[in-house]
């Protein structure tokens, strides 16, 4: 994951950033409409884009033109959806390219789909499916977390076969060994980044619980006194 500068194929690194560039303005849409209905998110807001710059830039070498690394961005889908992570996410990848040649910019429109459009979107369903299955909070977040860093890497397995198939088995045999090749570190990272997520969000439960219900992640108790109750219970889940 993050492609680096000039490694695909120019029509693929345009037919990419075609593809990314719907969901990023939306994305802005999203986080405008964010900050005028709370301004008071706007702290989070950075925070969620701050985690996945940190967490994203720590890169171990993988798939030749490639890298593995967490990628942060489950934190700010549960906490604000997958559209703003959209923008975030794009907002990340950019000054890693222009700051740190971590990616590029001509491979930005590629990274963006699968670390800020498609890991976002697996992160935030795997967060509602387990919860509406009556899942913890914590659970929904692990997993989320989790698996929307696995769903980035996926998407970059793809990205790269699309780009350079297999001489014999094409691109399902290049998908099969660019993945098999993340595999080895990514599995274990995305592990990780779910429970480094985890505890950042107990962490949001402790500190700032009304934020938490304000943005639907933590429930309205239904009294005053049941407040403590309702808490525990959700940073115990």
């Amino acid at each position: 994951m993050h492609i680096a500068e000039g490694y695909l194929p120019p029509l693929h690194a345009a037919a990419w950033a075609v593809a990314s560039a719907p969901f990023v303005v939306h994305g802005a849409r999203a986080v405008v409409h964010q900050v005028r209905t709370d301004p008071d998110s706007k702290l989070l807001l950075g925070a969620a884009g701050a985690f996945s710059f940190v967490l994203s830039a720590l890169k171990i070498p993988s798939v030749t033109g490639s890298c593995s690394h967490p990628t942060g961005t489950g934190l700010g889908a549960v906490l604000f959806r997958p559209p703003v992570m959209a923008l975030l996410g794009t907002i990340v990848l950019f000054f890693q390219a222009v700051l740190l040649a971590h990616g590029g910019l001509t491979t930005l429109g590629a990274n963006v789909f699968s670390m800020a459009v498609v890991g976002p979107w697996v992160a935030y369903g795997t967060y509602r499916l387990v919860r509406r299955a009556g899942g913890g909070l914590g659970v929904g977040v692990f997993l989320a977390a989790a698996l929307g860093d696995l769903a980035t890497y996926c998407v970059t397995s793809v990205q790269l076969a699309l780009a350079f198939p297999d001489a014999a088995s094409g691109v399902g045999g290049a998908m099969l060994k660019f993945g098999s090749i993340f595999a080895i570190t990514q599995i274990p990272l995305a592990v990780s980044e779910g429970l480094l997520t985890l505890l950042v969000v107990r962490l949001l439960v402790r500190v700032s619980p009304d934020e938490l219900r304000r943005l639907g992640v933590l429930p309205t108790p239904p009294a005053p006194s049941a407040t403590g109750e309702s808490t525990a219970k959700e940073v115990g889940a």
